[in-house]
């Protein structure tokens, strides 16, 4: 059974906006290699909808950076799940609806993704911490403080408790963190 990620960037004062992080190509290759090692990438609607709207055509785009292409066409080749209530029809390449209970739905897809799944809407991911099912959270820290949400984990309760399995520091300041449910 695959494992199931909660991989997010974040700023000092816990805002997981993504207009407010340092965009970097070394950032942006750090995320490759972590979407690479995983079997597929799970989305709530709205994470979803923002990611359509901007890398398909970033994929197409001869003036877009190396690593922006990279990211983009290796985020089209993934399978890409996306739980919705209100939307049932994904145009975007290897896109599938998930259906059904979400427990049940989650664990039938970590059963059949041996490589694990990456999730990074916060919304979803606090649903599915709330139901135990995140295994693994990854954290890029960006040496920003916005002032504003939403926040990483606003209303999760009860308290969590990590283990700590890696940390990785960029030239930008950023920080890549890797931690384990207990």
């Amino acid at each position: 059974m695959g494992l199931l990620t909660f991989a997010l960037n974040v700023t000092l004062d816990g805002c997981c906006d993504h207009r407010v992080g340092v965009a970097d190509e070394e950032m942006l290759r750090y995320w490759t290699r972590v979407m690479d090692a995983a079997g597929a990438m799970l989305f709530g609607r709205h994470t979803y909808e923002l990611m359509e709207d901007a890398w398909p055509q970033v994929a197409r785009n001869p003036q877009a950076s190396r690593a922006d292409r990279q990211w983009a066409k290796k985020l089209e080749a993934k399978p890409k799940y996306v739980v919705s209530t209100t939307r049932r029809d994904f145009p975007w390449s290897n896109t599938h609806h998930v259906e059904g209970h979400l427990t049940q739905a989650v664990k039938a897809l970590k059963k059949a993704t041996p490589r694990g799944l990456l999730v990074g809407s916060p919304k979803l991911s606090a649903a599915l911490q709330r139901l135990e099912l995140v295994d693994e959270y990854r954290f890029v820290v960006h040496p920003v403080v916005a002032g504003h949400g939403p926040y990483l984990f606003s209303g999760l309760q009860p308290s969590l408790h990590l283990e700590f399995v890696a940390a990785k520091r960029l030239k930008s300041g950023i920080v890549a963190l890797h931690y384990r449910r207990r």
